[in-house]
């Protein structure tokens, strides 16, 4: 019997071999098929993209017949009731491989670990491509991480046992169901990825209470009411990104920035960007600025009597902010008393996963089809945004909607997360240009808006930047290169986390930690090699630095608004209700 296993395991293993090289011609097939489709995007032939040197390519191709050759000879030898050896081990925090049912079985052991060993492959074939163009070449790796992730064994019900298992427990039920969720996706046009119906704006998401004292064409400015007795004199009004809703700031009572800072002594005000619909297809830059930040700045003043302001900007939001204050600058004034940054560009040199995705190709045919008019759909930047992180975002819920039948439970934030937004195409194409792809803003001068060249060293105010280490929408380095950029003196404030956990990190969990140092260091990683860990939310260190320009204790005023500016009805107001 033994003479008979020995003839015959040779020719298995040559068997072996011949798969593996299919799968890698597989993988190359797929790589040339990235590079052609770049062709078009990127102006850069598939011909002018080579594949790694042939001396790098040999011990990547060895290497990886070797490891195949490694697991099936561990699945050969494998005893009944042991565990496999482990050829191949998931990234640290990959969870798709973690149920016991692709350990316990020999089969979906080696389908998962043949996956993995065919992942890291195609993954050193991307980053060893000899591409001297940045951007193209994070295109590259970014395009084979969504090739990687689409065709891993957990997507796909005939090599998922989880999905087998869930089937036979359920006799069916479970396929019955999970079809039942894919029509109903299909008929929202999006997957669905928490209970959209255990949630509600105004009742029980942002529901800080307080009202709508001004709106235009563009936003409505909430004033919020106060929670204490005294409150410091100079007020503070928050610039969300308008390329989601508001309320990722006022979520719940226990995990909201907005109450927090008023439950901190403050009088906050807050910008609530309209989703944009037809007749706002022609707004553009200048008037974000001009309906946004700056006509926010005029009411403000009104109602509190205070010439300047404590101002915060999120994401996008801190760039329409900080841009205003620039104009503002040129203009000869003086707008505000503080500026705080929560992960916000001003430096687009390396503008994350997304700035990858961005090419002259790209912005030209978007201005030609909406740059003068139009609209980007708000599901179609979801789906950007989602793919950015497909197997947390996407395939995650295919798996449990589709092969499981699941409902997915209820969480705020990622009810948030699908509730999208439109955005004007002049304004888009505008920002994409001069931002993402050339990167004007950090020039003194270079950008002209609203008739004036702005220049960020003329925002000469104390200004507080807080970034987050595990931010793939704006890298952490790329934030702190804007205390290069603005004329006052900065603290910088690294949070732990990604863009929205990172920011989002209620004072009262006293979850994750944050980095803070006193270097001024121009380089990010010098400044890191200095700074200090703390335990908790970053929360409780910008309240205490708020707290040095917010003027003196004052009685909290009763009555929202004033004369001229009156409320116009409870907030969270209408503009964040509509949908796209």
């Amino acid at each position: 019997m033994s003479d008979s296993n020995d003839k015959q395991a040779p020719g298995a293993m040559q068997a072996m071999l011949m798969a593996g090289q299919a799968m890698a011609q597989t993988f190359f097939s797929a790589v040339a098929k990235q590079h052609a489709a770049m062709q078009d995007s990127s102006g850069v032939a598939a011909s002018q993209l080579p594949l790694p040197e042939a001396d790098a390519l040999n011990k990547m191709q060895q290497a990886f017949a070797a490891r195949h050759v490694a697991l099936w000879s561990a699945m050969l030898g494998r005893k009944p009731g042991e565990p496999g050896q482990q050829i191949a081990q998931p990234d640290p925090g990959d969870r798709r491989f973690s149920a016991p049912e692709w350990s316990e079985s020999p089969l979906f052991d080696y389908v998962r670990q043949a996956y993995l060993v065919n992942a890291d492959f195609l993954k050193q074939v991307a980053d060893e491509m000899p591409i001297s163009d940045g951007r193209a070449k994070s295109r590259i790796q970014f395009l084979t991480r969504q090739y990687i992730d689409a065709l891993a064994p957990t997507n796909f019900a005939a090599t998922n046992p989880e999905f087998i298992k869930t089937a036979v427990e359920s006799k069916g039920e479970s396929i019955t169901q999970g079809i039942q969720n894919l029509i109903s996706d299909l008929e929202k046009g999006r997957i669905s990825m928490t209970d959209d119906g255990a949630f509600e704006v105004g009742l029980n998401l942002a529901v800080s209470p307080g009202a709508v004292v001004f709106e235009n064409e563009l936003m409505q400015l909430i004033q919020y009411s106060p929670l204490t007795e005294k409150v410091a004199q100079v007020p503070l009004l928050i610039v969300p990104p308008c390329i989601n809703k508001f309320y990722i700031m006022d979520l719940q009572p226990e995990n909201s920035l907005v109450r927090f800072t008023v439950e901190q002594g403050n009088t906050v005000f807050l910008v609530s960007w309209k989703n944009a619909g037809a007749n706002e297809a022609r707004k553009g830059w200048d008037d974000y600025l001009q309906e946004g930040p700056i006509a926010a700045l005029e009411v403000v003043r009104a109602i509190t009597r205070v010439k300047k302001p404590n101002v915060l900007g999120f994401c996008v939001g801190g760039t329409i902010l900080t841009s205003a204050l620039a104009v503002l600058k040129a203009r000869g004034e003086d707008p505000v008393s503080s500026l705080t940054l929560m992960t916000t560009l001003l430096d687009f040199a390396d503008a994350g996963e997304l700035g990858c995705l961005v090419d002259e190709a790209s912005v030209t045919a978007r201005e030609a089809a909406i740059g003068k008019g139009g609209l980007l759909k708000g599901q179609e930047l979801a789906n950007v945004f989602s793919f950015l992180r497909a197997n947390d975002l996407v395939w995650q819920y295919v798996v449990g909607n589709y092969l499981k039948g699941n409902k997915p439970k209820a969480f705020d934030l990622l009810y948030w997360n699908s509730d999208s937004t439109n955005l004007p195409g002049p304004f888009l194409t505008w920002y994409l240009r001069n931002m993402y792809l050339e990167n004007n803003l950090r020039v003194p001068g270079k950008l002209k808006m609203l008739g004036q060249k702005v220049d960020l060293r003329k925002v000469d105010v104390p200004a507080y930047l807080m970034a987050a280490r595990e931010d793939h929408i704006v890298p952490w380095a790329s934030a702190y290169l804007g205390r290069n950029l603005l004329g006052g003196e900065t603290t910088f404030v690294l949070g732990a986390s990604g863009h929205i956990a990172g920011a989002i990190n209620p004072a009262s969990k006293n979850r994750r930690s944050y980095w803070v140092g006193a270097s001024t260091a121009a380089d990010p990683d010098e400044w890191l090699s200095q700074a200090e860990e703390q335990k908790g939310s970053w929360w409780v260190h910008w309240a205490q630095w708020l707290k040095a320009y917010g003027g003196k204790q004052v009685a909290a005023r009763g009555r929202l608004g004033n004369a001229k500016f009156g409320p116009i009805e409870p907030a969270p107001g209408r503009y964040v209700k509509e949908k796209s």
